[in-house]
């Protein structure tokens, strides 16, 4: 049985602690969060020990692997010290707001010899897995054009002040938009050579971004376009539109994935769950599991994680600039 440790025990860890509770072989044995009473309830309701110090938790020689699932900025320190502690890391995205700490983060993992999972959660929904089989029977081509986007309501209820300021890892794009810049990066199956961007916060008093749009050039000369935007008030989109040399794919998180031929749309069958997100959830620690019991390698790498900040440093360059922004490093 593989002992988890949840540090950062508020709304998404608790979503965590419910898939850990379904997948065999997991077991949630301790949780780390800084308010007494708010850990208090949060054991009470699933179990195990609580500690109000991070460092404290990964002492506890029952914990294997931990959640990381705090405010931005504390990733790279959390995760590093995890690592060195001899724990396995599932890192909630962003893996770090820079490109730097998560080299840092990379270093410590390897020196290490433990496992790091960067949690993108695209990669277990079932309506992006069903694209990407899709994809990778062939039929459709290489894809050319995509288009990805999440807007949504961006004061929820488990807004916090560190979500609206730059220093701290916050902004939509860090915190939400990195869904959809994710999944069209990761059907698009290249890298990003570069980005023209416009960020800025137009619907809220902040500093940090409530709104981003991105433009992205692929290595092998596809095009992809995000929009990151965090409403005041309005109804949700979560969707994206992949157009291939044969044919388009629609990922609607509401509905499933849908095939375009011959101006029609067609609904791929398997590809809807009413509750995905606890579904992927489930998926994405039972990948965690295999890992660790098997020495499987996990689906998601830090390498992945870190090209994803790179893209968004570029996309913060560029808006600063007002040009498009080359990414080092990319072919």
């Amino acid at each position: 049985m593989i002992g988890i440790g949840i540090i950062g025990a508020g709304d998404f860890g608790a979503a965590h602690a419910r898939a850990i509770k379904q997948v065999q072989g997991l077991h949630l044995v301790a949780s780390c969060r800084g308010n007494n009473d708010a850990l208090a309830a949060f054991t009470s309701e699933h179990g195990g020990r609580g500690y109000t110090d991070w460092r404290k938790l990964l002492d506890d020689k029952d914990v294997d692997a931990v959640l990381i699932a705090s405010p931005h900025h504390l990733h790279a320190e959390m995760a590093i010290g995890a690592a060195k502690a001899g724990k396995h890391v599932m890192l909630e995205k962003p893996m770090a707001p820079t490109a730097v700490a998560c080299d840092a983060i990379n270093a410590a993992v390897a020196a290490a010899g433990v496992k790091l999972m960067v949690a993108h959660l695209m990669h277990f929904a079932l309506p992006c897995m069903v694209a990407r089989q899709m994809l990778e029977q062939g039929t459709l081509g290489r894809p050319l054009v995509g288009s990805s986007w999440i807007i949504k309501l961006w004061m929820e209820h488990n807004r916090r002040d560190w979500h609206l300021r730059k220093a701290t890892g916050g902004g939509m794009l860090l915190t939400a938009g990195i869904h959809a810049l994710d999944r069209l990066v990761w059907l698009m199956d290249d890298d990003v050579v570069s980005v023209s961007a416009m960020l800025g916060a137009m619907s809220h008093d902040q500093e940090a971004d409530d709104t981003a749009l991105l433009g992205l050039r692929f290595a092998g000369g596809g095009l992809g376009q995000v929009q990151s935007v965090g409403y005041r008030n309005g109804a949700a989109g979560y969707a994206m539109d992949l157009v291939c040399e044969h044919g388009t794919l629609r990922i609607d998180m509401d509905r499933g994935t849908m095939l375009g031929r011959d101006t029609a749309w067609t609904d791929l069958p398997g590809s809807f769950e009413p509750n995905w997100m606890h579904a992927a959830l489930v998926r994405e620690w039972s990948a965690m599991r295999d890992a660790i019991a098997d020495d499987k390698p996990v689906p998601v790498d830090g390498a992945y994680g870190r090209k994803i900040i790179g893209i968004i440093e570029a996309a913060f360059a560029s808006n600063e600039t007002r040009r498009e922004h080359e990414i080092a490093g990319a072919p």
